[in-house]
């Protein structure tokens, strides 16, 4: 089986940097259509357009829906057909990248990531995950090739509400774990291939910059100022993780977070705070070592991320909520199948409520 490791053609962070965005992306086409969430496009409007200014490059905007289902991206289809663009435009947080890279993908144009908060791994893959209009998982889209550009302007992360940048964390404390667990089980990656050692390498170092300087981040981006630590976490949480997710494959803990979401309750939460708690119960699955298990737990204490039902809303679930919650992380397509031994939902069932009780124990 071949090695594959799949990256975005061009990967961009630094202060200031939406301001170049012009001289970063107008080599693509002459016409772009900026897709996001209504926050995210008043945030970048102004600065985008100042970049642009004498370009003869038009701009059209449209608010994105809030979830990343087929509804809103044949909507969005719709609309690209009458722009008549020739680029997409992606900015905002995960769920409007997934879309944007989906409406790319179906209308054969190229794709642009814009992130204004750094809460996901989304910005760099060919990937987009696709939920119903309700927010319930459905199915992953692969797409065949990365963005052409990820443009990431570290002040406007900075200014973000501190839950994100941490929901990111979230979301990158699985990646060293699940590409770990494919590695040891032979299993592929996102492309159906092998890991490389530079896809390994980046993972691990993934893990290890949030443990240096995951809390430092955090305290800095509550003061909503850009330090050293923020930039090490906006590199670890949207391209460290992204390749690494990608390039390493997934496995227990995105599976458990796809479980998770047929409970109504954990709606709320968001993709990364999930994924956290499925981190500890991958570990917890595998039977890692405790002193490893314990690692995880007290990271996600030093930072807000959950680690106990409660932490996720769901402490009165039910025997049979949680049986659901673990059926649906075994399912047809789902990441599950990564794990080094076959996974039943019984497993998952008694790994998610070994993990809450590990969990209680540090509280």
């Amino acid at each position: 089986m071949s090695k594959i490791i799949m990256s975005p053609g061009r990967y961009i962070q630094g202060s200031g940097e939406l301001k170049k965005i012009k001289d970063h992306i107008e080599a693509f086409g002459k016409s772009f259509l900026i897709i996001g969430t209504d926050r995210a496009i008043k945030q970048t409007t102004s600065t985008i357009e100042t970049s642009f200014k004498e370009s003869g490059c038009k701009l059209s905007y449209e608010t994105f829906n809030r979830e990343c289902c087929v509804e809103e991206i044949e909507r969005l289809m719709k609309v690209v057909k009458a722009s008549n663009c020739d680029v997409i435009v992606g900015v905002g947080g995960g769920k409007a990248f997934d879309t944007a890279k989906a409406v790319a993908y179906y209308c054969k144009l190229p794709v642009i990531v814009v992130p204004t908060i750094a809460a996901t791994d989304a910005p760099c893959s060919a990937l987009s995950v696709i939920y119903t209009k309700e927010g319930v998982f459905s199915n992953y889209l692969l797409l065949p090739k990365n963005p052409e550009v990820v443009l990431v302007d570290t002040d406007i992360v900075a200014e973000a509400p501190v839950r994100l940048l941490v929901a990111g964390m979230g979301d990158a404390l699985a990646t060293y774990f699940e590409a770990r667990a494919c590695k040891e089980g032979n299993r592929g990656n996102m492309s159906g291939e092998k890991a490389t050692l530079a896809a390994m390498a980046l993972a691990k170092l993934c893990y290890e910059t949030l443990l240096s300087d995951g809390v430092q981040a955090m305290v800095a981006c509550e003061g909503n100022v850009c330090t050293k630590a923020v930039e090490n976490i906006i590199e670890a949480n949207t391209y460290l993780s992204g390749i690494g997710f990608e390039s390493g494959g997934l496995a227990a803990a995105h599976a458990i977070h796809d479980g998770f979401t047929v409970l109504e309750k954990t709606h709320k939460l968001y993709h990364g705070e999930k994924v956290a708690f499925g981190a500890i119960t991958e570990l917890v699955l595998e039977n890692r070592h405790l002193a490893e298990i314990e690692e995880a737990i007290l990271f996600c204490k030093s930072v807000g991320l959950p680690y106990t039902f409660s932490d996720l809303g769901v402490a009165d679930a039910t025997t049979k909520e949680l049986m659901s919650v673990a059926v649906a992380s075994c399912g047809s397509g789902e990441t599950m199948i990564n794990e080094p031994f076959v996974v039943t939902p019984r497993d998952v069932y008694a790994a998610l409520v070994a993990t809450d009780a590990l969990g209680k124990m540090y509280k």
